[in-house]
This record gives C-alpha cells, structure tokens and sequence, in this order.
C-alpha cells in the first residue's frame, strides 16, 4: 500500500471506529508484535464480562501513540517498547503509576524458507551476498530501534544500513521475508513462530536490553474502570497463559 493510501485507510479506520464505538466498548491500541495473542485475550476477556466489546487498533508503537496524541480513541495502550511508553508518560497520555510491563520478546533474524543465501550469524548480513534487510523504522517501530542499536553494538550498522528496507511495522518486516522480498529480516521471536511455514530463524540477536512490553490506560479514555480491568486480566494468569502460548516470556 502507498504511504498516501495507508495514511488514508488508517484515518477511515479510525473514524469508523469513533463513530461506532459505544459506551460498552473498550478500545485497546496495541502493538503490531500482539496482534495474534490479544485477538486472544480480548475474546478472554469478553467471556468474563458480558456486554463488553474490545475493539482492536494494532500497529507499530510510535504510530499507535502519535494517534492518540492526535486524539484518536483509545482506552488501553500496550507498547512493544518502554521508550515509547516513556513519551507517552512525558505527553500525560497515561500515568506513570498505571504502566506495568506484562511481557517480554526476543530479537531474531529470519529468512525466507527457501533462502538462497546463507546467513548464520550478525556479520553475514554486511556481506556482499546478503542485498536487502527488513529493519523497522527505528524512529517509530520499536524492533527497529532494538535492530540498530544491535548492529550498532556489533560495529555493523555501517555494513548493513545501506541495505535496509525500511518497514512501518514489524509484521511488514515478516511478510517481506516470508514472500522473498527480502534476504532476512529481524523480527521478534513471537511473530517468527506464527509463520514457521515461511520462514526459519537463522540465529537470535544478543542484546543487552530486556524486550519489555508495558500495558496502561490512557488519561482520556471514555471507560477508565474497564480499562483497568482489561490491564488486570492482562496481567492475570489467564492473560498471560494465553501470552505464554504464543511464545511470549513473562514480565
């Protein structure tokens, strides 16, 4: 999709989903890295209180908080990141005492399944062989920010930048692998397993950062009380059994 169409499409979405949200709906913005597990836990969650309907809103963590910097709703937030839960403590869009981190992930590079190219550890990817790289935008999407700052401390980021393909998430990162488009991508564990048809882990990605997902309501969300209540089954063994079956580590 052109950055124009997107742009778009995710202004319709998001007056769809102002306009037919109700005071019995709880709107969860979330990272893109979530979007299987709480599918999950927002049907969990639902069976425990009737007349309750999580609307969904996923996407990579600095775009999730520039719309509700803008004011688009939303009543819970879950970063894959605590840098941009930071900013949005420091822009008094949650509290600071209503974030709690409820997951943890790990950092890997994969490759398409039926990889042309060897790649088994960090320097392979600055190596003539390897052209194209999936890397989130370090600005906004939090696997990109734990990409570089990995390559930085491998004194590879100069190799591999000039190869990277920029991506707006890091689902977008996976599909560019999964379809061939790219030589290897990095993405979290998590999404690695959803696709183990099409893609192979070719090594894990040391890092000297936790992989920390916080979770907290927003200050203007319309249903504070349920909000809170959807952060605590989150956080609640049922929560985080269902985080669990998708390859999440606890908190």
């Amino acid at each position: 999709m052109r950055p124009f169409a997107r742009h778009i499409a995710t202004a319709v979405a998001l007056i769809a989903a102002s306009a037919t949200a109700s005071a019995a709906d709880l709107v969860v913005s979330a990272a893109s890295s979530l979007t299987n597990a709480f599918n999950d836990v927002a049907r969990g969650y639902e069976a425990q209180h009737a007349g309750t309907k999580v609307l969904l809103n996923y996407g990579a963590s600095g775009a999730l908080l520039q719309q509700i910097a803008k004011g688009a709703p939303a009543d819970v937030f879950a970063s894959a990141d605590q840098e941009t839960m930071d900013r949005a403590v420091a822009q008094n869009l949650v509290q600071a005492t209503d974030r709690r981190n409820f997951a943890q992930n790990a950092l890997v590079v994969v490759v398409p399944m039926d990889a042309k190219v060897r790649v088994a550890r960090m320097s392979d990817l600055a190596a003539a062989p390897v052209k194209r790289v999936a890397i989130g935008m370090p600005a906004s999407v939090p696997v990109g920010r734990y990409t570089k700052h990995a390559l930085e401390a491998a004194r590879l980021w100069p190799g591999v930048e000039p190869k990277a393909i920029y991506t707006q998430n890091v689902r977008q990162s996976l599909d560019y692998v999964a379809r061939g488009e790219v030589d290897a991508g990095f993405v979290y564990g998590t999404d690695a397993a959803i696709m183990k048809d099409k893609v192979k882990v070719a090594f894990s990605v040391p890092l000297d950062v936790p992989i920390a997902y916080p979770i907290a309501r927003t200050r203007g969300g319309a249903n504070a009380a349920e909000a809170q209540r959807f952060v605590d089954y989150v956080l609640s063994p049922a929560g985080q059994a269902i985080l669990a079956k998708y390859g999440f580590l606890k908190p």
